[in-house]
């Protein structure tokens, strides 16, 4: 059962690939890192990016299951930019999928492609795909999700798995950058402080795309699931027990939320005028996802695919506190 795995040096991807050969399965990694330790394996490696039409397209011969990972993430760049990947990519990738005949294709997407300013208590899948967002990532990822969805078929049949915030040992992302702001001083907590926040471990977001497969195996397909470790958690309590645990003072300044979200207003402005580098300090997307609810309902994944949480929210969370005092963390 041959597979592709878009993004496969990624956090995400790269565990894929690791529970892919740990199966005995033949695996292609297209993606824009080398990765001669994955090479030395087994592992076919594509160096491309989505941009790259013809690579994506070529990368499909001799696949029956496409993992479909990578993306251009961030709360802030040019629109244009975020289409070409995440919109253009994952139609290259749709084409060359029906070109070499692939049968299956597991689609990675996100929570924020409902996103609409709220709070999201409870979410499920009959929520409406946004439209309207202050920032490009969940507008061009509501728009892939769409089109993976609208081109499922009985020859190519189709998921789109939506895990929320993926955290875990080797995170290079949202650990570190939670991290990274509070020792220099620059987190705040936004609102009232008492939102509650759905995650997901790295491990059970890797057993959510393989059971997603098998749901393809068995007919189940063209439809979104949240996927998290269904255990909401009061975001600022999660983050100040992590910061406390790795010895960091915990996060008390607070900031309420029409300020940050006016704060947010200035620095997109600022950005988009004056020749500044990076993202933003604060957007009006990142204020709304500090403060409001992001929880969401499994029954459908649970239901369809099978999809249990295998590692809890406090396991995991001791595993990456040992992890961060043996190691320090991610070198890169």
């Amino acid at each position: 059962m041959s597979t592709l795995v878009t993004g496969g040096t990624g956090f995400l991807g790269r565990r894929l690939v690791e529970r892919l050969l740990a199966a005995g399965r033949p695996v292609t990694v297209l993606g824009r890192t080398p990765a001669p330790d994955l090479e030395a394996r087994g592992v076919r490696f594509i160096r491309a990016s989505l941009d790259d039409a013809v690579a994506v397209r070529a990368a499909c011969a001799g696949i029956e299951t496409v993992f479909h990972t990578a993306a251009k993430v961030g709360v802030w760049g040019r629109y244009d930019d975020f289409h070409r990947t995440n919109v253009l990519g994952t139609r290259a990738l749709l084409e060359g999928c029906r070109a070499h005949g692939v049968a299956r294709l597991v689609h990675t997407s996100t929570p924020s492609v409902v996103y609409h300013g709220g709070d999201l208590a409870d979410a499920d899948e009959s929520l409406p795909l946004t439209t309207a967002c202050p920032s490009p990532y969940p507008l061009t990822k509501a728009i892939a999700e769409r089109e993976v969805l609208a081109a499922n078929s009985p020859s190519l049949r189709t998921v789109a798995l939506r895990p929320h915030l993926i955290w875990g040992v080797g995170d290079p992302h949202l650990v570190p950058r939670v991290l990274a702001r509070a020792r220099a001083g620059r987190l705040r907590i936004v609102g009232t402080g008492r939102n509650r926040v759905d995650m997901v471990q790295v491990e059970n977001a890797v057993d959510a795309h393989l059971l997603a497969e098998d749901a393809l195996r068995r007919g189940v397909s063209g439809k979104a699931y949240f996927i998290t470790n269904g255990e909401p958690v009061v975001l600022w309590d999660w983050i100040n027990g992590l910061l406390t645990a790795l010895g960091e003072p915990p996060v008390t300044r607070r900031i309420p939320l029409g300020a940050a979200t006016a704060l947010g207003a200035v620095c997109e402005a600022a950005w988009r005028v004056l020749p500044l580098g990076g993202e933003p300090p604060m957007t009006r997307f990142i204020a709304a996802e500090l403060a409001k609810d992001h929880w969401f309902n499994l029954t459908a994944a649970r239901r369809d695919l099978g999809y249990v949480p295998r590692i809890s929210m406090a396991a995991g969370t001791a595993e990456l506190v040992a992890w961060y005092r043996r190691t320090g963390g991610p070198t890169t």
